[in-house]
């Protein structure tokens, strides 16, 4: 009897304006080569955050799999990072 656990990055969706990236990552369970348990994990990345000066700080990608990090270096164009910039400065709270 042998159990095997792997990832599979199933599903990936790019969405709205700022084009935010959906992943869906499965991890599947087979026991000798047969599928006896999938289990889902959802999770979106956007292109950033601001920093104390409103400055934007790209979202590390460097534990992402290859084909979601391509995916968001080609959707995540400066045009799509000054929007979402300057949505992020709109929504700060009044200090």
């Amino acid at each position: 009897m042998a159990l095997a656990e792997s990832i599979e990055y199933d599903k990936i969706e790019v969405v709205g304006l700022y084009k935010h990236v959906q992943v869906r990552k499965a991890t599947v369970i087979k026991k000798d080569g047969v599928q006896i348990a999938r289990n889902f994990e959802r999770y979106v990345l956007n292109a950033g955050t601001l920093d104390s000066s409103d400055n934007i700080v790209d979202t590390d990608l460097s534990a992402e799999p290859a084909e979601v990090s391509s995916i968001c270096n080609a959707v995540w164009t400066t045009d799509v990072k000054a929007a979402w910039k300057a949505k992020l400065i709109a929504d700060k709270p009044d200090k």
